[in-house]
């Protein structure tokens, strides 16, 4: 029987849970380790049905079939799955059920329900059980997608596995196995079978590139008291890394066994098993043990490891400084090249973002598949360009990048939405209400019970007002060096876990009209501790995405003074990893006043636009370049070398107010600090391109700059 249509695929299907004796056969995204994002090997969702989403199940029955997709692929799903039978459920919609309701509803009296046990986590089987049982349904294990889909399947992934040094991690893996056997115990437990990959990757510091964009390796540990034990395909892990692992307590077994040697266990151990991630081969092999007690709680390591430590809070910080320089570059490319008239498309996006990040230090993977979407198809708030079907970019309209990479010492995620050109009235007000929720939530103060659910509501009040809203979560958790997403913690309607200090989410709120616009700005943020006095512990968020923020989309009159005030402290880079004074030179000003009439005047304005570029560029060099030393004079008359050299090159006129600031800038730095020769080419380039608003060659803005005798310069340089 052919298999290259859906169709074709639902018929094979169909015969297959005929002669299995099944009437419902279900299908959920996952593997064996209940992640979010899997190896080719394990998308049996998107062959049968062809949808492409995450948090999401299949369901056929003789004679209907349906998909399940929540708010953030409504519109990609429609398009995916049209002109074929699959109903699309809209998840958390009115009277759309879950898919644990549906199978209830349209199983037999009576009737069997086939999955793959390996694919399915315990927490599901149960929700379907208890669906199952008013209608004296049962469950049956099979694995049809194996049996069905064997031409073209990608194999198991086995790339070299590899152990992040301490000096990223902050502790070694028989450290963080002590503190995984404290918190087990506390929990009145001795043993875990690990099986979350990304767990998994924090505890061991075990990195691989089974995944696309996602450095883990398929593997699973079992910690007991005295032991660990490593399940992996042994034959990809170095002798360097097996001895290291063997030096900390972890022995290793081969991948397929996992079952196998839990089955034979002896010793006694109460084992803790979390519903929502543990597979259900691997918790009824557990359960079936007579030498083992399972114990149904949450996994301990997700809190564990959403605290960042002090090592991975500093590394983070640092890695978004290099991958700004990536964007900033990026985008400079990008209006270079549509300004000289070159036709791009969405695919170009990719290609330049990862000509930058990869020339950066320690780089390894993208952290997810860049979202580049022009105008309609940023609605879609995960959609991908293909070569089959993707948009060119005109000079007009928006474009959403949504994007990150995984270096050596961090993860990022990054939003920016860019104006290409002439906008709609509509297309302003959404773009300035999305940064107002932006804002808020990243200003935000609170106590330290508040929750996810809680500040989530921050966000979404400025878009409330106008009565629209976002069928997604503010935020996410990130990894470190791992998944671009990870829990406990988020910022959503359900999330009920307490943000701590240590914590980094997302802010990333957005609009999106289907078949219209979509728009979304993200940063990473940072949890903090900000006071303690007589009403208790105030956390609040501090930003460590460092990218500007277009502003020529805002329509005037609508950021409050304390929105504007944000605004530009952002602009300025007063990061708390960068311990460098922030002086006002010129005349006071930023950029509020460029949107409300305040009655400042255009010099004035220039001069302020140039403070926050400034600013910006001091910190930028002062945590980027560390190779050669330099004397602070030295430094100085680099400097002004290389403004008189732009000045001749580009366009004539005075060239001292630069030279003024450029000899406070001297003086600001420690004698004898190290500078990198490279990294201050960098460095001029960014202090001569960077720019807060868009050239009015692609619809933005007239660039705002440090002196009014330099715009004609400004606005040519490429």
């Amino acid at each position: 029987m052919s298999m290259n249509t859906v169709p074709e695929r639902l018929a094979a299907l169909r015969a297959a849970m005929k002669a299995n004796g099944v009437d419902v056969y279900l299908i959920p995204v996952g593997d064996p380790h209940a992640s979010e994002y899997m190896p080719d090997h394990y998308t049996a969702l998107t062959y049968f049905s062809g949808f492409h989403g995450e948090n999401s199940n299949f369901v056929v029955t003789m004679t209907e079939s349906a998909v399940w997709a929540d708010g953030r692929y409504f519109v990609q799903a429609e398009k995916e799955i049209a002109g074929t039978e699959i109903q699309l459920m809209r998840m958390g919609e009115p009277g759309v059920p879950t898919a644990e309701q549906y199978c209830g509803k349209v199983l037999p009296e009576g009737g069997k329900l086939g999955l793959c046990g390996l694919t399915a986590s315990c927490g599901l089987v149960r929700s379907l059980q208890k669906e199952l049982d008013a209608k004296k349904g049962t469950i049956k294990l099979l694995n049809l997608e194996d049996e069905l889909w064997t031409e073209g399947r990608p194999a198991l992934p086995a790339t070299p596995a590899w152990l992040l040094p301490k000096e990223y991690a902050g502790f070694s893996p028989a450290e963080k196995l002590g503190q995984l056997r404290a918190k087990l115990s506390e929990l009145g437990c001795t043993a875990q079978l690990v099986g979350k990959l990304d767990n998994l990757a924090w505890l061991l510091n075990l990195r691989a590139m089974d995944i696309q964009c996602t450095p883990y390796a398929m593997a699973y540990c079992y910690v007991t008291p005295d032991k660990a034990t490593l399940f992996i395909n042994t034959a990809r892990v170095s002798a360097e890394a097996a001895a290291e692992l063997k030096e900390n307590g972890v022995e290793l077994a081969e991948y397929d066994d996992v079952l196998t040697v839990l089955a034979a266990q002896t010793e006694e151990q109460t084992v803790l098993a979390d519903p929502a991630s543990v597979n259900y081969a691997v918790y009824q092999t557990l359960q079936a043990n007579p030498a083992l007690t399972v114990k149904d709680e949450a996994d301990p390591l997700l809190p564990m490891k959403g605290v960042k430590n002090e090592v991975e809070l500093a590394h983070t910080r640092e890695t978004h400084i290099r991958d700004g320089v990536a964007m900033v570059r990026f985008q400079i490319e990008l209006e270079n090249r549509l300004a000289a008239g070159e036709e791009l498309t969405e695919l170009t996006i990719d290609e330049i973002l990862h000509k930058y990040r990869s020339a950066q230090d320690k780089f390894l993977t993208e952290s997810f598949g860049t979202i580049a979407a022009y105008g309609p198809n940023a609605a879609m708030m995960h959609y991908h360009a293909t070569e089959e079907d993707h948009a060119k970019l005109e000079k007009k309209g928006f474009l959403l990048v949504d994007s990150g990479a995984t270096y050596m010492d961090g993860t990022t995620d990054i939003t920016r939405t860019y104006p290409l050109g002439e906008l709609t009235e509509d297309e302003r007000l959404f773009y300035t209400w999305t940064l107002q929720c932006h804002i808020d939530i990243a200003r935000a103060v609170w106590l330290d019970y508040c929750d996810g659910h809680m500040l989530d509501t921050i966000a979404r009040e400025p878009l409330w007002r106008h009565l629209i809203n976002y069928r997604c979560g503010t935020g996410h958790s990130v990894s470190h060096v791992g998944n671009v997403h990870e829990g406990p913690h988020a910022l959503n309607g359900r999330n009920t876990t307490v943000f701590k200090p240590g914590m980094i989410v997302t802010d990333e709120p957005g609009v999106y009209e289907g078949g219209v616009v979509g728009i979304r700005i993200e940063n990473e943020l940072e949890c903090y501790h900000k006071a303690s006095n007589q009403y208790g512990e105030f956390l609040a968020f501090r930003p460590i995405t460092f990218v500007p923020i277009a502003t020529s989309p805002i329509v005037p009159g609508v950021l409050s003074r304390d929105e504007l005030d944000w605004l530009n402290a952002y602009h300025r880079a007063n990061h708390i990893a960068v311990d460098v004074p922030v002086a006002h030179l010129g005349a006071a000003g930023d950029l509020g006043d460029g949107f409300v009439d305040t009655g400042m005047h255009a010099e004035g304005q220039a001069v302020a636009r140039g403070v926050n570029l400034l600013d910006q560029f001091v910190q930028l060099v002062t945590v980027i370049a560390h190779h050669v030393q330099y004397r602070a004079e030295d430094l100085f008359f680099q400097l002004v070398e290389a403004v008189e050299l732009d000045k001749r090159r580009r366009h004539e006129g005075p060239v001292t107010p630069f030279a003024g600031v450029f000899a406070i800038l001297a003086h600001r730095l420690v004698d004898g600090a190290a500078f990198g020769a490279h990294r201050l080419n960098m460095a001029f380039d960014i202090l001569f391109r960077f720019r807060i608003d868009n050239r009015t060659d692609i619809g933005g803005q007239a660039p705002r700059i440090a002196h009014p005798a330099l715009a004609h310069g400004a606005a040519q340089h490429g």
